[in-house]
């Protein structure tokens, strides 16, 4: 491995690594043991990125919560120093999430009132007879069977297409599309194509709406449009993006976090049997911040000098905050490579923190509450049928889980 300078003495060189780092086998949930190595030597280190950058990167939880609020940290795609995840056209296609303020703030707004907790809870019953009905299903054909087929990726698409207003049964096609823009080493053609798809997709279901309106979130992104807040391609942007990570993110939590109980019986007992909201819902956020399914780190770059944890992260320098390390750093949590269902985990960063901390997380908590409280309760005796060394995790993609979960009872 090449020797390059890392810090600001320029005397100093050091091995610099490459990053994103492997898994350990036989570790499914563990973050490489290389960043785990870097968190106890250094807060923060320089690597080196596919295109040959080298951002910094973040291991404490505190200083990734300190930096992911401070207003000099740039989470815009285009900044000088952004460290890419995977070749780009340099432009910013993914909407708000990869914007600044004020106009991150601004688009924000225009989507957050479906995502408020209380009308999130009133989805509830909704969610329940989904998952019961996807059991039920599954009861009825017997296993073995996928679970990610069957039951993990139905239940957040049924969820995310009523509440955006797209039909489900174009799931293949934005499942498909979805695959290919989160597999980090498909081609920047194959990526850009699979996301122009989408955005015509939404575009063209945007224009039916003009004509039809109806109680969904897309028809509110119409009316924003015709009152001339919102560019077309704005709003059709906006709908791929809600409609990708309300789907993608959750359906991995299912069957990780399945995988993750099974092989934790005691813990998958524990939920198993009790009927008590707040230790689902503990279940909920240990299991977020145990898993930690947003697999490559919040991506940033600094504005101005930033000095940290004894170090100054210059201006135009990216900086690489991944959320698996701190939500496993000991200051933060004790024992942190234990599964604990009874921990109170809730300060996790597996949403993110700040401004930019995920929009749909009170949807994804409660969707993961249903799922968890019904689906071992209802399949008591369920069970792995393939070896987890076996199973195909997915360590080539930005978010991380299964790509197929063979089960059986």
């Amino acid at each position: 491995m090449a020797d390059i300078l890392t810090g600001s003495d320029p005397e100093a060189a050091a091995p610099v690594l490459e990053f994103p780092m492997a898994r350990a086998a036989g570790c499914p949930f563990d973050p490489p043991p290389a960043l785990q190595a870097q968190q106890d030597e250094a807060r923060l280190v320089k690597v080196r990125l596919w295109d040959g950058s080298t951002p910094w990167m973040v291991t404490r939880y505190e200083d990734q919560r300190t930096l992911l609020l401070d207003p000099r940290v740039s989470a815009d795609i285009t900044s000088p120093g952004y460290p890419h995840q995977a070749p780009s056209n340099g432009k910013n296609t993914i909407s708000f999430i990869l914007m600044d303020d004020p106009e991150h703030a601004r688009l924000r707004r225009m989507v957050t009132a479906p995502f408020a907790v209380k009308r999130v809870e009133a989805l509830r019953p909704g969610v329940q007879k989904i998952v019961d009905d996807l059991i039920d299903d599954m009861l009825a054909a017997g296993g073995p069977l996928d679970l990610v087929e069957a039951f993990a990726l139905p239940v957040p698409s049924l969820v995310i297409c009523q509440l955006l207003g797209v039909p489900y049964a174009d799931h293949d096609f934005f499942q498909e599309n979805s695959k290919t823009l989160i597999k980090r080493d498909a081609a920047i053609e194959d990526r850009m194509a699979a996301h122009g798809r989408l955005v015509d997709y939404l575009d063209d279901l945007m224009g039916r709406k003009m004509a039809d309106p109806g109680d969904d979130l897309l028809s509110g992104l119409v009316e924003r449009v015709e009152a001339g807040e919102l560019t077309r391609l704005d709003a059709a942007q906006m709908g791929a993006l809600l409609l990708l990570a309300g789907h993608e993110t959750t359906a991995n939590m299912i069957a990780l976090g399945t995988v993750a109980l099974l092989e934790n019986p005691d813990q998958l007992a524990l939920l198993r049997d009790s009927d008590d909201p707040k230790l689902v819902a503990s279940a909920v956020e240990e299991l977020l911040r145990y898993l930690n399914i947003v697999h490559g780190g919040r991506r940033r770059a600094a504005l101005e000098d930033i000095e940290i944890a004894g170090q100054v992260i210059r201006a135009g320098e990216g900086m690489i905050m991944p959320n698996d390390i701190a939500n496993r750093d000991p200051a933060a949590f004790p024992d942190p490579d234990r599964l604990d269902i009874t921990r109170d985990a809730r300060r996790h960063v597996a949403f993110g923190f700040g401004v930019h901390q995920c929009l749909g997380q009170p949807l994804a908590r409660m969707e993961l509450q249903v799922v968890y409280s019904t689906l071992y309760r209802r399949i008591p005796t369920l069970r792995l049928a393939a070896e987890v060394d076996s199973l195909p995790f997915k360590h080539d993609g930005s978010i991380y889980g299964v790509y197929a979960l063979p089960v059986t009872w």
